[in-house]
């Protein structure tokens, strides 16, 4: 199957490259996108939002022509989920890695500091505690060393969604942070971040306790959970 992997703020394609293997080897064909404005440092990041990064998965799903599944990581969860809104009769499979699928008129991240049109990636006491589980010093030297400042307008952007077709496209959610009886336990009360999770016709939440890069904190127990969740039901 195509594979599309879409990173969270800050982040390349190859933020994945740890994950790609396992992958292949399981005669996936992988795409690991680098969203608008996260080429370099140097990249243009003035005018650019949230609906420019789902066009941009949509573009690489048009150009596949073959169903795919798509795979969220962090913000990239919300923007996944707009591109299952776009085109809910090519994707397969949507998986969020510590992420969900983000409603309609809500935002990623409109409290992180920005620095004009830039969102860098603030000191690590913006962070809690369940985030930064298992990223040690070596491998907060080397995100902080990767990281390219998001657009300030995905961040602040609002969710479009208009197709309720979405709900019938199947979901994956691997949870790090915190575990799935929680998640489970928020949507049967109603919760506000799962509220369109709670719609979705099928959906699983798998475990997989580390911080909120996995990519990085447990790159083989995540290309694990991607791998199963993208066989065949």
């Amino acid at each position: 199957m195509d594979v599309v992997l879409v990173p969270g703020f800050w982040l390349r394609g190859s933020s994945w490259d740890p994950v790609l293997p396992a992958l292949r080897a399981a005669g996936h064909r992988v795409h690991a996108l680098t969203l608008p404005g996260l080429e370099s440092l140097d990249a243009r990041r003035n005018g650019i939002g949230l609906r420019d990064h789902v066009d941009s998965v949509l573009a690489t799903i048009d150009s596949i022509g073959e169903p795919v599944a798509l795979v969220g990581h962090s913000g990239g969860g919300a923007i996944i989920h707009a591109a299952v809104d776009a085109r809910p009769d090519r994707v397969r499979r949507a998986i969020y890695v510590d992420s969900g699928p983000l409603a309609d008129g809500f935002l990623i991240n409109d409290e992180m500091p920005t620095v004009g049109d830039d969102l860098p990636l603030p000191g690590w006491s913006a962070f809690s505690d369940s985030d930064l589980v298992d990223l040690d010093d070596r491998l907060r030297r080397h995100l902080r060393e990767i990281a390219v400042p998001e657009p300030r307008g995905v961040a602040f952007d609002r969710q479009e969604l208009s197709d309720e077709r979405r709900y019938d496209v199947p979901v994956t959610v691997i949870t790090c942070t915190f575990p799935s009886a929680d998640m489970q336990a928020a949507i049967e009360n109603g919760a506000v971040f799962t509220a369109e999770l709670a719609k979705v016709h099928d959906y699983e939440i798998v475990d997989l306790p580390t911080g909120h890069w996995p990519q990085f904190t447990k790159p083989a127990e995540l290309a694990e959970a991607l791998v199963a969740a993208l066989r065949e039901r």
